[in-house]
C-alpha cells in the first residue's frame, strides 16, 4: 500500500522513472523492477520521498487511510445486506467510491435512508463512516463477494446475464473468451495475475477520485476463470470404456513384446 501511495505521488508530481532514477543513481529498469515487486527499504523509501520533494509523512498517512482490513464479509454480513435492497445499492455504490451526494442524487433514496444505510455499513464493518458522511472503505482492494455466499448467488442468477446482454463495443469496452490448456502451476500463476488486475484497478480507481464526477464514468469487470468445457461441446465428446481403452493398450504393447 506504501508503495502504490508512493507510486501516485510521483505521478502527481511528474517525477519519472527515468528522472527518479538519475537523481538516485539507479538504473531505470532496477526503479521499475522495485516498484513492480514491490520490494522496497523504507530509507530508499525516504530517500525517493526526499529527491522527488515529497512528503514522506504524506505517504505514510494516506497509506494507513486505505489500509484495508478484510477480503471478504462474513455470511451473516452478507445475509444482512441481501435482506435490505437499498442496503446492498449503498454497499456497492461505496465499493465504487461514490460520495454520499453522488447516491442520493442518482438514486431514489432519502439522505435519512441513506445516513442509516451508511451507519447499519460502519456496523458490519465495510466502512469507516466519517463526519459531514464521509466515510472509509474497511476492505481490500481485492475484496470480493464469498463464493458461498447470497450475494454471488444473487449475481449469477440475474446480475451476469443483464451484464453480458451489452454490446460491449463502447469506448473503454472488450468481450474475451480465450480457451487455454494449462497445467495447474500455470492456472494459478494467471489466478494470481487476476488479483493484481483486481488490485490495479483499486489503484487507477483511487487515483481518479481527484478528477470531477463528469470525466469518469462506471466500469465494471466482472472476470471468470476455471477448468470448463460447453456442454454441448462435452455432449459431443467420444466415449470411453474400460474395455476399449485396455484393447488400445493391447495393441500398443503387443508387437514390442513380440
Amino acid at each position: 500500500m506504501l508503495l502504490d501511495v508512493l507510486r501516485m505521488e510521483l505521478r502527481r508530481v511528474g517525477m519519472t522513472y527515468k528522472q527518479l532514477a538519475h537523481l538516485i543513481d539507479m538504473s531505470e529498469s532496477s526503479i521499475k523492477r522495485m516498484f513492480g515487486q514491490k520490494d522496497m527499504t523504507l530509507s530508499r523509501m525516504a530517500q525517493i520521498c526526499k529527491v522527488s520533494d515529497i512528503s514522506m509523512e504524506d505517504v505514510l498517512r494516506q497509506a494507513a487511510d486505505v489500509t484495508p482490513q478484510a477480503d471478504n464479509l462474513t455470511l451473516a454480513q452478507e445475509r444482512a445486506l441481501m435482506d435490505n435492497p437499498k442496503l446492498l445499492l449503498v454497499a456497492i455504490s461505496c465499493l465504487g467510491h461514490w460520495t454520499f451526494e453522488q447516491i442520493v442524487e442518482t438514486y431514489t433514496l432519502t439522505e435519512a435512508e441513506c445516513i442509516l444505510c451508511m451507519i447499519e455499513l460502519d456496523k458490519h464493518a465495510l466502512i469507516e463512516l466519517k463526519p459531514m458522511n464521509r466515510y472509509r472503505l474497511r476492505v481490500s482492494p481485492a475484496f470480493r463477494w464469498r463464493a458461498d455466499g447470497p450475494i454471488q448467488a444473487f449475481f449469477k442468477e440475474f446480475v451476469v446475464a443483464d451484464y453480458f446482454n451489452g454490446r460491449f463495443d463502447g469506448a473503454g469496452e472488450t468481450l474475451m473468451c480465450v480457451p487455454a490448456r494449462l497445467s495447474r502451476n500455470s492456472a494459478q500463476e494467471i489466478q494470481q495475475k487476476i488479483q493484481h488486475l483486481a488490485s490495479e484497478i483499486a489503484r487507477l480507481q483511487h487515483e481518479d477520485r481527484r478528477l470531477p464526477a463528469e470525466d469518469r464514468d462506471g466500469y465494471t469487470l466482472m472476470l471468470g476463470f476455471r477448468s470448463w468445457e460447453f456442454s454441448a461441446f462435452t455432449a459431443l465428446r467420444r466415449p470411453t470404456t474400460m474395455a476399449s481403452t485396455k484393447t488400445r493398450v493391447v495393441h500398443q504393447i503387443g508387437p514390442k513384446n513380440k
